[in-house]
């Protein structure tokens, strides 16, 4: 039997057929793909803050990207740029928390990154051009930053990542967001940006606990999706 890895997802409006503006739960199918390819059956989880059961019919948890984090969640006010969807904050922090308790392996890719650092006691830069002077992790509506990142030799994201063509732990990593981890919490902070923006956190005290601040799933990247199956597989 596959691992069952679940991806939580968006409550945006959207329209197919004759449905126009429809409230729908949905996500990339770039990360169901992601998960199909590694091995495992995707399942997709709509906000929902009542429990966390769902966790007891899981092998691993993505946390998915999409809209910014509510800046309540670490003490401070919204800024003029921040747009949060408290529904998603409320539903995804109950089950990764849920999820850290329990060592369910989890990855968490942009937005799920920052909610690691978040639920494990860090905070956010809510506008990162105010802090690093430019736009470059996204460039524009709908549009890819692409720029380099060293990893930290031997950590689970250098692992996952690759050591680069040259081999010295530099890789190329796709970006589309606007904050950023200002503090990790208790996580481990291994890889960065040339700008010093944090681009993974990890846990290595749990079997699995891996943040990418990057688009894998889009970009096609296996080795971390596998990886996760694989960690899924051996807590089955």
């Amino acid at each position: 039997m596959r691992p069952i890895v679940g991806i939580t997802s968006y409550v945006e409006p959207a329209s197919w057929g004759v449905w126009i503006d429809q409230d729908a739960a949905l996500i990339r199918k770039s990360y169901v793909d992601a998960v199909t390819a590694a091995g495992a059956r995707a399942v997709i989880l709509p906000p929902d803050d009542t429990d966390a059961d769902v966790l007891r019919a899981l092998d691993a948890l993505i946390i998915a990207g999409g809209a910014d984090l509510g800046p309540d969640l670490y003490g401070e006010e919204p800024g003029p740029l921040t747009d949060s969807r408290p529904d998603r904050d409320r539903g995804e922090s109950l089950l990764l928390q849920a999820a850290l308790r329990t060592d369910l392996p989890v990855l968490g890719i942009c937005r799920g990154m920052q909610l690691l650092a978040v639920t494990c006691g860090g905070r956010l830069h809510q506008h990162l051009p105010d802090v690093v002077g430019s736009d470059k992790h996204r460039p524009g509506p709908g549009v890819y930053g692409w720029h380099g990142i060293t990893l930290e030799p031997g950590s689970l994201a250098a692992e996952v990542a690759g050591d680069g063509p040259e081999g010295d732990g530099r890789v190329e990593v796709n970006t589309y967001h606007h904050q950023g981890v200002a503090d990790p919490g208790s996580l481990t902070v291994t890889a960065w940006a040339d700008d010093g923006v944090v681009e993974a956190v990890e846990d290595p005290t749990k079997p699995f606990v891996l943040g990418v601040q990057w688009h894998p799933e889009e970009a096609g990247e296996r080795r971390i999706f596998e990886s996760l199956v694989d960690a899924a597989a051996r807590a089955a």
